[in-house]
């Protein structure tokens, strides 16, 4: 494993290019179009109400695969194409534990088969990667937590029933491994796409600087909750983040670093967090602090003041969730002069699973098209969030803070009440994060004021959960055959 990463940071050609500017005139990353300011919200909505003409709600219930469909197993062996080969067979075990990983690991399958689905036709800036398990709580610079789509990797502009459709057949699949039976899970689906619709029509009645500084307070969601018991647990999860968020870190800092010879370091725990090892130190500092310039450079000059305050001192490689297993992520270490420590994490930025089929990213470096999405789809962004063209094999890389303040939901355990809660603020999520794009009015035309599109993609997601459960059940089979190498980790 070592070996391979030291080839990779040594081997990278080194780069002579700035980061490249944002292209002028772009709306969701794609040449901005008159529309959105050429015509009214009752114009917008009845534009979206013919479209039920074109693309009607019914269709989008049904899913059958298509003749010459794509095998589910080579799919997953086609994604991982450019990953570290040594960290492969722990992204196979991981998704071979259940259906419910599985689903998390195979965000490429998914674009491939909704590209076959019906479509009203309206491109927004998409996640890409919608699943329940891609939200949670993070902080504003202003130090509020609010709730958002956490996770935008392979956001891209898209079909916008793409997302809504993998978020809800994520809800049929979550609640079907917490054996909540078959009427939740599509009563879970359900209520997700409800939430959905009902806030994106609230969302088309707002002025777009309005919505663009709206935000879902993670306070004010836990106060809104009518269990009195689910309503306690949230407010003492909120206290304690909110108490750590005050050092974190300092909290961090003696459980990731350990010094040493060379100083303090990030501190290896194999297999999860290792460095590059048999390269030459010199080439990979020049190379590292090459990269961090060309990552300061994509930050605005006030940002780039205040981490002008501390210096790199380390970098470890970090192997992190299920779909990104096998890319390039690190952690960064820095220090001010007064041994202050700050961390940040850097990523891998691929190709988007949707550029395939819904079109070309326009921006050169994919950790730019992670960026723009993040910005384009987030209330607020990290302050620190940037982008580089790294020397780790000739690789795009976006860079952002390391946990800060951030609430993970433990899906795995929620029971019914807890899920249905879940999925009404998952639904309202995507409906901010996707009328921020400035189609709102159309998409709430689309949609109407019934519950005819509601019941026809939770349709749709229990089919695509039947669907993928064969999709994993060939997948154990080709693991077990020995045709896809797997690790099973120790829980």
């Amino acid at each position: 494993m070592k070996k391979h990463l030291a080839k990779s940071a040594a081997g990278g050609k080194k780069s002579t290019t700035k980061p490249a500017a944002h292209k002028a005139h772009l709306h969701n990353g794609q040449p901005a179009s008159p529309s959105l300011s050429s015509f009214t919200r009752s114009e917008n909505y009845k534009m979206g109400k013919a479209l039920r003409e074109k693309c009607p709600h019914e269709s989008h219930a049904i899913w059958k695969p298509t003749a010459g469909r794509h095998n589910p197993v080579q799919l997953v062996l086609d994604a991982n194409k450019g990953r570290m080969p040594d960290l492969l067979p722990m992204r196979h075990g991981r998704m071979a534990a259940s259906p419910f990983t599985f689903y998390r690991g195979a965000a490429l399958n998914m674009a491939a088969d909704l590209s076959t689905t019906p479509s009203s036709g309206i491109i927004i800036q998409c996640c890409g990667d919608a699943h329940l398990m891609n939200f949670g709580g993070f902080a504003t610079p202003e130090r509020r937590i609010i709730m958002s789509i956490n996770d935008l990797d392979e956001t891209n502009p898209a079909p916008w029933e793409w997302d809504l459709k993998r978020l809800a057949t994520s809800f049929v699949i979550a609640s079907r491994n917490n054996d909540l039976g078959e009427t939740t899970a599509k009563e879970m689906a359900e209520a997700c796409v409800k939430s959905y619709r009902e806030h994106m029509l609230e969302f088309s009645q707002m002025k777009p600087m309005e919505l663009w500084y709206y935000a879902f307070d993670a306070e004010k969601l836990i106060k809104s909750i009518d269990d009195p018991k689910i309503r306690k647990i949230g407010e003492k999860r909120l206290r304690k983040e909110q108490a750590k968020a005050k050092t974190l870190p300092e909290e961090m800092f003696p459980k990731l670093t350990s010094s040493g010879t060379y100083g303090v370091r990030i501190q290896d725990e194999l297999p999860s967090i290792f460095h590059v090892t048999g390269a030459d130190p010199a080439q990979m500092e020049e190379n590292l602090q090459e990269g961090f310039r060309n990552y300061k450079a994509t930050l605005a000059p006030a940002y780039q003041v205040l981490l002008n305050h501390y210096q790199l001192r380390d970098i470890a490689f970090k192997v992190v969730g299920i779909g990104s297993v096998g890319t390039f992520c690190g952690v960064l270490l820095l220090m001010d002069a007064d041994g202050n420590p700050f961390f940040l994490q850097v990523k891998e930025a691929r190709e988007s699973v949707l550029e395939k089929y819904a079109g070309k990213s326009v921006f050169e470096n994919h950790g730019q098209r992670i960026v723009n999405g993040y910005r384009l789809m987030q209330p607020y962004s990290d302050i620190f969030l940037g982008w580089t063209h790294g020397q780790l094999g000739n690789r795009d890389f976006f860079v952002r803070q390391l946990r800060d303040m951030k609430i993970k939901f433990y899906v795995e355990i929620f029971d019914k009440k807890m899920m249905e809660l879940y999925a009404d603020w998952c639904g309202k999520c995507l409906a901010l994060s996707h009328a921020r794009s400035g189609e709102s009015s159309k998409l709430a035309g689309y949609m109407g004021k019934g519950d005819s599109f509601d019941k026809a993609i939770a349709s749709f997601g229990v089919a695509y959960a039947n669907q993928n459960e064969k999709d994993y059940i060939q997948f154990r089979k080709a693991v077990k055959s020995g045709k896809v190498e797997a690790v099973f980790e120790e829980a």
